[in-house]
Protein backbone atom coordinates (compact mmCIF):
# COMPACT_ATOMS: atom_id res chain seq x y z
CA UNK A 1 0.00 0.00 0.00
CA UNK A 2 2.89 2.48 1.25
CA UNK A 3 4.62 1.83 -2.29
CA UNK A 4 1.38 2.55 -4.50
CA UNK A 5 0.72 5.99 -1.95
CA UNK A 6 4.18 7.48 -2.11
CA UNK A 7 4.63 7.49 -6.51
CA UNK A 8 0.74 8.67 -6.55
CA UNK A 9 1.96 11.56 -3.96
CA UNK A 10 4.60 12.77 -6.33
CA UNK A 11 2.69 12.50 -9.16
CA UNK A 12 0.07 14.54 -7.40
CA UNK A 13 2.90 17.11 -6.28
CA UNK A 14 4.80 17.79 -9.29
CA UNK A 15 1.13 18.42 -10.84
CA UNK A 16 0.25 20.99 -8.89
CA UNK A 17 3.39 22.62 -9.31
CA UNK A 18 2.77 22.41 -12.99
CA UNK A 19 -0.70 24.11 -12.35
CA UNK A 20 0.10 26.56 -10.22
CA UNK A 21 3.34 27.81 -12.18
CA UNK A 22 0.92 28.07 -15.10
CA UNK A 23 -1.77 30.25 -13.35
CA UNK A 24 0.91 32.52 -12.43
CA UNK A 25 1.75 33.11 -16.31
CA UNK A 26 -1.87 33.78 -16.73
CA UNK A 27 -1.87 36.41 -14.75
CA UNK A 28 -2.44 39.88 -16.74
CA UNK A 29 1.24 41.84 -16.63
CA UNK A 30 1.57 44.81 -14.43
CA UNK A 31 2.96 48.10 -15.41
CA UNK A 32 5.66 49.15 -12.89
CA UNK A 33 4.77 51.65 -10.12
CA UNK A 34 6.11 55.44 -10.99
CA UNK A 35 7.90 56.89 -8.40
CA UNK A 36 9.66 60.61 -9.01
CA UNK A 37 11.01 62.53 -6.31
CA UNK A 38 8.58 65.83 -6.37
CA UNK A 39 10.39 68.01 -3.50
CA UNK A 40 13.02 68.49 -0.73
CA UNK A 41 11.77 71.08 2.34
CA UNK A 42 13.82 71.18 5.47
CA UNK A 43 12.88 69.75 8.93
CA UNK A 44 14.33 70.33 12.51
CA UNK A 45 17.34 68.23 12.78
CA UNK A 46 19.58 67.41 16.45
CA UNK A 47 22.81 68.53 17.07
CA UNK A 48 25.19 66.57 14.59
CA UNK A 49 22.49 65.94 12.14
CA UNK A 50 20.42 67.75 9.28
CA UNK A 51 16.96 66.73 8.39
CA UNK A 52 14.57 67.31 5.26
CA UNK A 53 11.32 65.93 4.54
CA UNK A 54 11.79 63.68 1.29
CA UNK A 55 8.21 64.02 -0.85
CA UNK A 56 7.79 60.99 -3.71
CA UNK A 57 5.04 60.89 -5.69
CA UNK A 58 3.41 57.53 -5.91
CA UNK A 59 1.82 56.77 -9.97
CA UNK A 60 -0.38 53.61 -10.50
CA UNK A 61 -0.74 52.98 -14.23
CA UNK A 62 -2.69 49.67 -13.81
CA UNK A 63 -6.32 48.45 -13.19
CA UNK A 64 -5.39 47.02 -10.17
CA UNK A 65 -5.18 49.24 -6.52
CA UNK A 66 -1.51 49.03 -4.94
CA UNK A 67 -1.56 48.73 -1.13
CA UNK A 68 1.69 50.05 0.29
CA UNK A 69 2.59 49.85 3.79
CA UNK A 70 6.28 51.36 4.40
CA UNK A 71 8.59 53.03 1.85
CA UNK A 72 12.72 53.39 3.12
CA UNK A 73 15.22 55.69 0.62
CA UNK A 74 19.15 56.05 0.28
CA UNK A 75 19.88 59.25 -1.49
CA UNK A 76 23.00 60.05 -2.92
CA UNK A 77 24.91 62.89 -3.96
CA UNK A 78 27.87 63.89 -6.37
CA UNK A 79 28.31 59.60 -6.53
CA UNK A 80 28.28 59.43 -2.55
CA UNK A 81 25.67 58.51 0.19
CA UNK A 82 24.10 61.46 2.18
CA UNK A 83 20.58 60.74 3.43
CA UNK A 84 18.68 57.68 3.98
CA UNK A 85 15.27 57.51 5.98
CA UNK A 86 11.96 55.53 6.21
CA UNK A 87 8.42 56.12 6.86
CA UNK A 88 5.61 53.53 8.09
CA UNK A 89 2.98 55.62 6.00
CA UNK A 90 0.76 53.40 4.32
CA UNK A 91 -2.15 53.68 2.34
CA UNK A 92 -4.21 52.04 -0.86
CA UNK A 93 -2.45 53.72 -4.64
CA UNK A 94 -6.00 53.22 -6.08
CA UNK A 95 -6.27 52.01 -10.16
CA UNK A 96 -4.97 54.71 -12.30
CA UNK A 97 -4.55 57.10 -9.55
CA UNK A 98 -1.62 59.07 -7.96
CA UNK A 99 -0.04 60.26 -4.45
CA UNK A 100 2.60 62.14 -2.45
CA UNK A 101 4.56 60.32 0.19
CA UNK A 102 6.60 62.15 2.54
CA UNK A 103 9.64 60.45 3.57
CA UNK A 104 12.04 62.14 6.50
CA UNK A 105 15.59 61.87 6.16
CA UNK A 106 18.50 61.96 7.71
CA UNK A 107 22.13 63.62 7.18
CA UNK A 108 24.61 62.89 9.51
CA UNK A 109 27.85 65.55 9.76
CA UNK A 110 29.85 62.83 9.01
CA UNK A 111 28.32 62.65 5.79
CA UNK A 112 28.23 66.50 5.18
CA UNK A 113 32.09 66.00 6.03
CA UNK A 114 32.10 63.14 3.35
CA UNK A 115 30.48 65.34 0.55
CA UNK A 116 32.83 68.64 1.72
CA UNK A 117 35.85 66.89 0.74
CA UNK A 118 34.47 64.96 -2.25
CA UNK A 119 33.81 68.69 -3.66
CA UNK A 120 36.61 69.28 -6.13
CA UNK A 121 37.64 73.31 -5.61
CA UNK A 122 36.42 74.25 -8.97
CA UNK A 123 32.68 72.63 -8.14
CA UNK A 124 29.95 74.91 -7.56
CA UNK A 125 26.89 73.65 -5.70
CA UNK A 126 24.46 74.24 -8.73
CA UNK A 127 23.49 70.98 -10.71
CA UNK A 128 24.73 68.19 -8.33
CA UNK A 129 24.01 64.98 -9.32
CA UNK A 130 21.81 63.01 -6.94
CA UNK A 131 20.25 59.37 -7.36
CA UNK A 132 17.75 57.76 -4.71
CA UNK A 133 17.39 54.26 -4.36
CA UNK A 134 14.30 52.94 -2.26
CA UNK A 135 11.39 50.42 -2.10
CA UNK A 136 8.02 50.65 -1.52
CA UNK A 137 6.85 47.82 1.10
CA UNK A 138 3.47 45.77 0.36
CA UNK A 139 4.48 42.30 2.05
CA UNK A 140 6.62 39.56 1.34
CA UNK A 141 6.05 39.15 -2.34
CA UNK A 142 4.80 42.91 -3.23
CA UNK A 143 8.54 45.03 -2.52
CA UNK A 144 8.88 47.60 -5.63
CA UNK A 145 12.16 48.53 -5.99
CA UNK A 146 12.93 52.47 -7.67
CA UNK A 147 15.34 54.59 -8.78
CA UNK A 148 15.16 58.46 -9.58
CA UNK A 149 17.99 60.85 -10.63
CA UNK A 150 18.32 64.07 -11.51
CA UNK A 151 20.29 67.43 -11.04
CA UNK A 152 20.42 69.20 -7.30
CA UNK A 153 20.70 72.46 -6.90
CA UNK A 154 22.20 74.02 -3.84
CA UNK A 155 23.38 77.32 -4.82
CA UNK A 156 21.11 80.31 -3.91
CA UNK A 157 19.90 82.16 -6.86
CA UNK A 158 21.64 85.61 -7.37
CA UNK A 159 19.85 88.47 -5.40
CA UNK A 160 17.51 85.58 -3.76
CA UNK A 161 18.29 85.30 0.10
CA UNK A 162 15.43 83.12 0.48
CA UNK A 163 16.35 80.21 -2.07
CA UNK A 164 16.19 76.90 -0.26
CA UNK A 165 17.92 73.35 -1.67
CA UNK A 166 15.77 72.28 -4.64
CA UNK A 167 15.49 68.87 -6.04
CA UNK A 168 13.09 70.49 -8.87
CA UNK A 169 15.16 72.24 -11.68
CA UNK A 170 12.75 74.91 -12.30
CA UNK A 171 11.86 75.94 -8.52
CA UNK A 172 14.32 78.48 -8.64
CA UNK A 173 13.64 79.51 -12.32
CA UNK A 174 12.72 83.32 -12.59
CA UNK A 175 9.38 83.50 -14.82
CA UNK A 176 9.29 86.55 -16.80
CA UNK A 177 6.56 88.39 -14.85
CA UNK A 178 2.80 88.44 -16.37
CA UNK A 179 2.00 92.44 -17.80
CA UNK A 180 -1.39 93.29 -17.46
Amino acid sequence: MRRFLLPALRHFLLLMLVVGLNACALLPPQDPININVVGIEPLQGQDLEVRFAVKIRLQNPNEDSYTYNGVALNLDVNGRPLASGVSNESGTLGRFSETIVTVPVSVTAFSVLRQTLGLSQTQSLDNLPYELHGKLSNGVFGTVRFSDSGNLSLAPVAGDSTAQPAANPYRNTRWPAATP
